[in-house]
């Protein structure tokens, strides 16, 4: 009972040595584990390599793939992959190329001078024919120049029988002697100049009435309707900078959708075999499944220098429905010409 508090604190060396003994074997049991994780973490060379034998015995009845051997750097292809590629191409080609299909004559149409545009008969998409009305610009103050011209040809036609008259007279007194020749001259040239001035207002009318037929703008040819740049009530010029392809000079753009052909940008090292005339077969790409006859109209003169390219035009014979102008399409020249 008198023992003193501070020995009964003190650890023993016994227990002292039993707890440094375990301390030991758990850092050796963590350092194991540690170590078996990470040789199975490292990937070995057998890792990767499987045996057919193995693969069979996973299912059984089926037979080990046989390798196939591929050019060094390529991808080897399947036979039914390589087979619907062969089944898409055009016997007797002899290069395939693609390009956009693009009307042959795009027309633009263009007022002749500033107006507001009165009315726009057509939209995007719409078929019109040779001569049919588009668009009317306000042709108000021609209207009235022509008013102004009616009034000024009357007053002229007064001039030309008033110096009619006047001849008539002086021819009289000429031959009476009562006036000189010089009299009879005048009255000759008055009376020109009279009709000279009827002539010049009726020049003047003509002009008022073509700029009037001006405001009157038609189809030049039967098409579609590609694009419409103007509405009513707007004011165009010969040169107009609305819309968002920066300046232009078109109310409308029209094209035949019966002429359409295929542009390409043929290589230098193809242009061998390529000529005018050469039989083509066009396929567009949104409908691949059908196929166009064409032939080679035009090879461009001059080559693009900074594309090392060429332009060839194929002309689609019998377009359809389904071939819309800017569309991607296929083409494979046949053989030579």
């Amino acid at each position: 009972m008198s023992q003193d508090p501070l020995e009964r604190l003190r650890i023993s060396s016994q227990q002292k040595q039993r707890r440094g003994s375990a301390t030991f074997w758990i850092v050796a049991v963590a350092l194991l584990v540690i170590a078996a994780a990470a040789y199975f973490a490292v990937p070995r060379a057998g890792d990767n390599v499987r045996s057919p034998v193995k693969a069979a015995e996973k299912k059984p009845g089926s037979k080990p793939p046989t390798p196939t051997a591929s050019a060094p750097g390529t991808n080897a292809v399947s036979s039914t992959s390589a087979a619907s590629v062969g089944s898409s191409r055009v016997e007797g080609s002899v290069l395939t190329v693609t390009g956009y299909i693009v009307a042959r004559e795009r027309i633009e149409i263009s007022p002749r001078f500033m107006g507001i545009v009165n009315w726009i008969g057509v939209r995007k998409g719409d078929s019109v024919t040779n001569g049919q009305v588009v668009v009317r610009l306000d042709d108000s103050e021609y209207q009235a120049r022509l008013a102004e011209n009616d009034g000024q040809l009357a007053v002229a036609r007064v001039a030309v029988d008033r110096a009619r008259m006047d001849l008539k007279r002086a021819e009289g007194l000429v031959a009476s002697q009562v006036e000189m020749q010089k009299f009879l001259d005048d009255a000759r040239l008055a009376m020109a100049s009279a009709e000279a001035t009827v002539k010049q207002v009726e020049g003047g009318r003509r002009l008022l009435e073509t700029w009037i037929d001006w405001c009157v703008i038609r189809s030049p040819v039967n098409g579609i309707v590609l694009e419409k740049l103007v509405d009513a009530n707007e004011l165009v010029t010969p040169q107009t900078f609305g819309g968002g392809r920066g300046p232009s000079t078109s109310l409308v753009a029209v094209a035949d959708l019966g002429d359409l052909q295929v542009e390409i940008d043929l290589g230098e090292s193809d242009l061998a075999k390529v000529a005018i005339g050469q039989r083509c077969v066009v396929s567009p790409e949104a409908y691949s499944d059908r196929k166009y006859e064409g032939e080679v109209v035009e090879i461009a003169p001059e080559a693009s220098r900074q594309k090392g390219t060429l332009q060839v035009k194929v002309q689609i014979r019998n377009p359809d429905r389904y071939l819309t102008p800017e569309l991607s399409a296929r083409v494979d020249f046949v053989g030579s010409k």
